[in-house]
């Protein structure tokens, strides 16, 4: 059995949580799936999922080889799709959703280049800070910073990873001095935004050192450019991706604060629905963002 049909096969059970039901879905005898599965397992030497007698579940081993596998097989799909006769003209209309920061600053200057290459594509942008059902509202795709999709009708794709910052205004530190430590935040005027998980507490790292402090803000905002505007006019410290800062931080209109701690960071991918036969307007407009990402470096600007 070669390898795609052991990650195929693996894929389906871990979907269903059943051999049984991977199997019927595949059109297999519940034999081969089983031992497909044991192939993979001792081709990999670890153990991806935890059997019992009536209980089927993936190991942390599993879930890890579960997402990339599952991208893996999408990018072949999207391969095959590649050499359609559709992906010569495509058409229609491409519907995409992203936060405002991130079609602002990365989304918005990247369209009239994809709409020059392909004249008969429509492109409507939905801003949204909250994350669409992508099914229920006919989303193409979506820019989310989230590292997995609880939805297996969703397929993922990794576009890049940043981290969060503390930043402020040299005018605001100039005034009132950086903070060297988590404790010394209580003494600050702190920008926050409310849609972060656990917004109202930061968890820093720092050699091995975990702190999680809880905060209040000065100004709490669903929008994070509310927050960079406020802290650019010098109303306190924000805590945002270096996606929706990097530009302030490299101008001096911003600067680093406590840099030396880590806050937990984001992995940026592109979300779209899980389709046999990806149409093309979709797969050109991922590849096109894709390749705009590794070109610019993006990521090792946003992790520096």
């Amino acid at each position: 059995m070669d390898r795609l049909t052991e990650i195929e096969v693996f894929i389906q059970i871990a979907e269903y949580g059943s051999i049984t039901r991977a199997a019927d879905a595949l059109d297999m005898s519940v034999s081969a799936a089983s031992r497909s599965l044991q192939s993979l397992e001792q081709r990999l030497n670890a153990r991806l999922v935890q059997r019992t007698t009536r209980h089927l579940s993936l190991t942390s081993e599993g879930e890890l080889y579960y997402q990339r596998g599952k991208e893996l097989v999408a990018g072949m799909l999207d391969a095959e799709a590649s050499v359609s006769e559709g992906a010569l003209s495509p058409n229609g209309l491409l519907r995409i959703s992203a936060s405002m920061s991130f079609c602002l600053l990365h989304l918005s200057p990247l369209i009239p280049a994809f709409t020059r290459a392909y004249p008969k594509v429509r492109v409507e942008v939905l801003v949204s800070n909250r994350y669409y059902d992508l099914i229920e509202n006919g989303v193409d795709l979506a820019i989310r910073t989230r590292r997995v999709e609880a939805d297996s009708s969703v397929t993922i794709r990794r576009l890049a990873e940043t981290r969060r910052l503390l930043a402020a205004s040299p005018e605001y530190l100039a005034k009132r001095g950086a903070p060297l430590n988590p404790d010394q935040l209580a003494e600050h005027d702190l920008l926050l935004y409310t849609l972060a998980d656990n917004w109202n507490h930061l968890t820093f790292k720092k050699n091995g050192e975990t702190i999680t402090k809880p905060v209040n803000g000065l100004l709490n905002s669903n929008e994070g450019q509310i927050i960079r505007k406020a802290a650019l006019d010098g109303l306190g410290i924000l805590a945002q991706p270096t996606y929706i800062i990097n530009d302030d931080l490299e101008s001096g209109r911003l600067v680093r604060v406590m840099d030396h701690w880590d806050l937990p960071r984001l992995t940026m991918n592109i979300a779209y629905p899980t389709r046999h036969h990806l149409p093309a307007k979709t797969r050109l407009f991922i590849d096109f963002l894709v390749r705009e990402f590794k070109s610019s470096d993006y990521e090792a600007k946003w992790t520096a």
